[in-house]
């Protein structure tokens, strides 16, 4: 579904991002790891199209069609959907107002904000004043009501308290599983969120490479032992795996 083939990314002439090899499957969830200020967000960031993320190497495809050219516009409607680490607020347009533009036919808005307890929000600006909590639900309440069919995560579990991380996994979760082709990246430095949600395969994101790549229990086990240094130095077989997925 997304292929990353051999892409480097600079910010303000910096490259943050070199040679990174990535692909995520049909109905695959792929689990990006990495220390603060790795690189995790501005893969993210080059693959919605932010202009401040110039792609100087490489290409970016999405069902078999090469994106890295298009808006952030062209790229959500051909079903691309992110839950931000730190959405941006927007006022003057209240919640129910972005969801009636975005949802699909089958959303039921009363419903679904009941699951997520965002009711009492669907009449108020969007983000404004919310919490971190109320962050997570809310962009998740947008995610679910245009159900994408390649769901980008930034940290979901960040500011998130422990009975919130529970609902924010079981909303992953319904979003993923609306469709069996639906598939997702989802960025963490904690791993917590796994703790709710599966991921099929995982690979680590140190300093702009990515190194590991493998079984997602036996790579979070080598963080929580070992930590993101000893993954810099895991490379060989496992990275060459992935390139071969590319």
């Amino acid at each position: 579904m997304l292929k990353i083939k051999n892409m480097s990314v600079e910010v303000e002439g910096k490259r943050v991002l070199s040679e990174i090899n990535l692909e995520v499957k049909k109905g695959e969830r792929l689990a990006l790891l990495g220390p603060n200020g790795s690189g995790k967000t501005s893969l993210l960031m080059a693959i919605i199209g932010f202009s401040d993320y110039k792609i100087v190497q490489g290409e970016i495809i999405f069902r078999d069609r090469r994106i890295d050219n298009l808006s952030i516009d062209e790229r959500a409607c051909l079903g691309i959907g992110v839950m931000f680490q730190r959405p941006p607020t927007i006022k003057g347009i209240k919640i129910r107002q972005m969801v009636d533009l975005i949802k699909q036919n089958d959303f039921d808005i009363n419903k679904e904000a009941e699951e997520l307890k965002l009711k009492e929000f669907l009449n108020r600006d969007i983000n404004l004043g919310f919490s971190g909590g109320e962050l997570k639900r809310s962009e998740l309440f947008q995610l679910l009501a245009c159900s994408p069919q390649l769901s980008l995560f930034d940290e979901p579990e960040s500011g998130v308290d422990l009975e919130n991380i529970a609902l924010v996994g079981k909303t992953i979760n319904r979003i993923l599983d609306k469709d069996r082709d639906n598939a997702a990246l989802i960025i963490t430095h904690t791993g917590y969120i796994f703790n709710y949600v599966e991921s099929d395969v995982s690979c680590v994101l140190v300093n702009g490479r990515i190194h590991c790549v493998g079984n997602p229990k036996k790579i979070l086990q080598a963080v929580k032992e070992r930590g993101y240094k000893w993954c810099a130095t895991c490379q060989g077989e496992r990275l060459s795996q992935m390139k071969s997925r590319c």
